[in-house]
């Protein structure tokens, strides 16, 4: 069987579009799921332990996930780059979903670091016999260690970021898809070519 040039757009299609939901349904799963968690267990040391043994084990996946959606990306770009001249807003919503997409990425690393850094900080204070006081992975007490609790809210604040971006990219994604369709093909062309 011979692929064709729609072929390999709907393949890199798939890809992307599985990658994105990986992406973002695992990181909402996160959010809602792992970091809330650990608030049913009694020790603060042991509901940051949890969350961070979960995001640890999810990492490789998630970080599959962007990959896919990048490298499919690049994909959909190249086979569509004709479409981008022609075709008025295909451009600009595929330069900002590279955008999104590359800042969520970013998002996502720093989250990770942020964890890391609460694990190190909350393992240090356990070690010198501090008791570890936290609601959950992401939300301090006011009986938190300082550190503990601003790494605390960094992470939150760009655990939050990861699935609004990678939700963003979803969206700009099907905006894109949508373009392909001939009506919203020629009327793209038509807006290029009678501007205003």
């Amino acid at each position: 069987m011979q692929t064709t040039a729609t072929d390999n757009h709907a393949v890199a299609q798939a890809v992307h579009d599985v990658g994105s939901a990986l992406w973002f349904g695992g990181t909402v799963m996160g959010v809602a799921g792992v970091n809330k968690s650990g608030s049913d267990l009694q020790q603060g040391i042991d509901r940051i332990r949890v969350a961070e043994s979960a995001w640890g084990r999810f990492s490789p996946v998630q970080w599959l996930g962007i990959g896919a959606t990048m490298l499919a990306s690049l994909q959909l770009a190249r086979t569509g780059g004709r479409r981008m001249a022609l075709q008025k807003g295909f451009g600009r919503v595929g330069v900002a979903k590279a955008g999104i997409t590359l800042l969520g990425a970013a998002a996502t690393g720093y989250a990770a670091y942020c964890g890391k850094r609460i694990g190190q900080l909350a393992e240090e204070a356990h070690r010198r016999g501090d008791r570890i006081e936290v609601r959950d992975a992401t939300l301090p007490t006011p009986q938190t260690p300082g550190t503990i609790a601003t790494w605390q809210r960094r992470q939150r604040l760009a655990q939050y970021a990861v699935p609004a971006l990678a939700g963003a990219n979803i969206v700009c994604g099907s905006y894109l898809v949508q373009s392909y369709r001939t009506g919203a093909t020629a009327k793209g062309v038509l807006r290029r070519l009678l501007p205003g």
